[in-house]
């Protein structure tokens, strides 16, 4: 398992991570095959969305803002409550097909790390599921 660490600047923000995730399979060498993501924080989640318009962005979160207001009727102490609904909505994770070398997403698409309760120092989890680095796929 691969661990790639970001530092966000926000109490709530995307984070565009698609090229460290490119640079990353890259790197490794990794051709075919697919890749999990996974964020081992329960304030902090993944999601993949439009890249190109960094409006789309401020208006999810201004979506989440709206369904997941910051002071809800919540229970839980430490004022973060909302950022653990987001992060639940969002997911921890996601699946990526990697072919020829390189990520698979469609023209307009990105990798997002979802913050809910930043600024934090936040770790991605990579873990390959393909062939080893330089084997030929069969045909």
């Amino acid at each position: 398992m691969e661990v790639l660490s970001f530092q966000t600047s926000a109490r709530r923000c995307l984070l565009n991570v698609t090229a460290d995730i490119r640079k990353l399979v890259k790197t490794k060498g990794w051709i075919a095959g697919a890749l999990v993501l996974f964020s081992p924080h329960t304030t902090c989640g993944i999601t993949i969305n439009e890249a190109a318009d960094p409006d789309v962005a401020h208006d999810i979160l201004s979506a989440l803002r709206g369904l997941v207001p910051e002071d809800g009727p919540y229970r839980h102490v430490e004022g973060n409550s909302d950022a653990h609904v987001r992060t639940s909505l969002m997911g921890p994770g996601q699946m990526l097909l990697v072919e020829n070398g390189d990520l698979c997403l469609g023209t307009w698409q990105g990798i997002f790390l979802c913050e809910g309760d930043g600024p934090r120092r936040r770790e991605l989890w990579v873990q390959w599921l393909g062939s080893a680095a330089g084997e030929k796929k069969e045909a």
